[in-house]
């Protein structure tokens, strides 16, 4: 049986206090951080079997019961997210593509990773927060133009983060096929990342909400700054961890919350709405990709579209090695020299296999997911509501 996650850290005041940073519970009162810090002690209490409770909320803007009861089973009546926005999603790749108008060669650049068989993961949760808020807001869930438009630039900017980011690590394979830098060349695939950009950015421009505008313009911030963040680590097993958060927040999540965040104020000019919309979209970021370092161990390369170990063999130490480096001190020298002497990846990887580092990393996982949840049921019942609420477990149980 897994040693309970927060062991990992010295203090369960230093793990509630780093979750507080994380997860944005900070905001909560008093009595809400002393259950957090229970919950640290005993270790996680979520049960993907069993329904959540959810506190009452007292803004009267908000939806409100005595007490509100989450289940997140797979017998539950839930819609499919997927499905859900499918008629929504339907052409995305095409409008996009009718975005990036250019000369020939630089066309088929960019057209190479919109091609439509995708997963459409970042587009869907943008469709389904809209819809939800646009339900939460008396809208009657009408999905706004300017809505969708930030759906496509979600995955614009996502998808040219991917092309930056195979030249970065020098990576051949993406998606289940040769990489742009591997097709083209790196110089050719520097420029399409800067050309999908520069398109999601005219897009952005054309919505004319100067707040929206500055919401999406922080992602490319942390994008960039995510990835300075990859490139380093840090001595401190307690900052190492709290530095490994921070940076899968800034390169992974905060493209989801800030979208979330966009389509709420399109629709609502109620601060705490767009606080739920971010905070949900974090938490469902950051578990999304806790899952995707857990699969990093567990999957195989024909079911992951990635080579197995990728991150090892970058020099990158995640949430399964960090909580391994607990039981076997010996990955700390790894770690520091970013796993480059022989046979440290080889070895690595049989540390993590050895160790609870990927049950922990998935404790950690559904403890984002439960927070998403409790911020998610805050808004008014509805089928779109419900659907992101379903996404949660998807998240956790998904294999590639």
């Amino acid at each position: 049986m897994a040693v309970p996650w927060s062991r990992c850290w010295r203090s369960s005041s230093g793990a509630a206090g780093l979750l507080d940073w994380c997860c944005g519970l900070s905001r909560r009162t008093e009595s809400s951080t002393a259950a957090t810090q229970v919950l640290f002690r005993q270790g996680p209490v979520y049960n993907i079997n069993k329904p959540m409770t959810i506190a009452r909320h007292r803004n009267r803007c908000l939806y409100t019961t005595p007490r509100v009861c989450c289940s997140i089973r797979t017998d539950a009546k839930l819609k499919d997210p997927f499905s859900l926005a499918q008629k929504d999603l339907q052409n995305l790749y095409e409008d996009i593509k009718k975005l990036l108008v250019s000369k020939e060669e630089l066309k088929a650049l960019c057209d190479y990773y919109f091609d439509g068989k995708g997963k459409s993961f970042r587009p869907m949760i943008v469709i389904l927060m809209a819809r939800a808020c646009n339900v939460h807001s008396n809208k009657e869930g009408v999905l706004l133009p300017a809505q969708r438009s930030i759906a496509m630039i979600s995955e614009m900017i996502h998808t040219a983060s991917l092309v930056h980011d195979d030249v970065i690590d020098d990576s051949d394979t993406r998606r289940g096929k040769n990489t742009i830098n591997q097709v083209w060349g790196e110089r050719k695939a520097i420029l399409a990342g800067d050309f999908i950009l520069s398109a999601a950015s005219m897009a952005l421009a054309r919505i004319g909400n100067t707040t929206v505008v500055s919401v999406l313009s922080q992602v490319i911030e942390d994008l960039v700054r995510g990835e300075f963040m990859q490139l380093g680590s840090k001595e401190n097993e307690n900052e190492r961890f709290k530095h490994y958060l921070e940076k899968t927040f800034k390169k992974t999540a905060s493209l989801i919350a800030n979208s979330c965040k966009a389509v709420s104020i399109l629709v609502n000019s109620d601060p705490e709405v767009h606080e739920i919309a971010y905070q949900y979209g974090r938490n469902v970021g950051i578990a999304f990709q806790l899952v995707d370092d857990i699969l990093d161990f567990t999957s195989s390369a024909n079911r992951l579209g990635k080579p197995s170990a990728a991150d090892l063999k970058l020099g990158l130490a995640t949430g399964p090695v960090l909580f391994a480096c607990q039981q076997f001190p010996e990955l700390h020298a790894m770690i520091m020299r970013r796993f480059s002497s022989d046979g440290d990846v080889d070895r690595a990887w049989q540390y993590v296999l050895k160790s609870d580092g990927v049950e922990q990393t998935n404790y950690l996982a559904q403890h984002y997911c439960q927070e998403a949840i409790r911020q998610i049921s805050r808004l008014r019942p509805s089928t779109e509501r419900d659907a992101l609420i379903r996404l949660t477990e998807l998240v956790l149980r998904r294999d590639k």
